[in-house]
């Protein structure tokens, strides 16, 4: 058995910690991005400004960031376009 060092004992306790509020972190960002696909713009904000804060934070990398918000903006504008075309027509 392994000897049990309060040092190790608090680093597990920290590491569990941040990775449960990483995956919270990680869990909003997904839920803001579905609401921002839908055609909502305040929506696209509050995703957009959530994905830069993991990024800086460290929660999720940069170019994940970078990607997920391109990605996002574009499917935005889809939806947008889709919502014109449909209301014009």
């Amino acid at each position: 058995m392994a000897k049990r060092i309060q040092s190790g004992l608090k680093r597990l306790r920290q590491s569990l910690r941040r990775a449960e509020h990483n995956r919270a972190v990680r869990s909003r960002i997904k839920t803001l991005s579905r609401r921002a696909r839908a055609g909502d713009t305040e929506a696209l904000l509050l995703a957009i400004k959530a994905i830069d804060k993991a990024a800086a934070r460290g929660i999720i990398h940069k170019n994940t960031a970078a990607r997920r918000k391109a990605r996002l903006v574009r499917r935005h504008r889809e939806a947008l376009a889709a919502a014109t075309a449909a209301s014009a027509s």
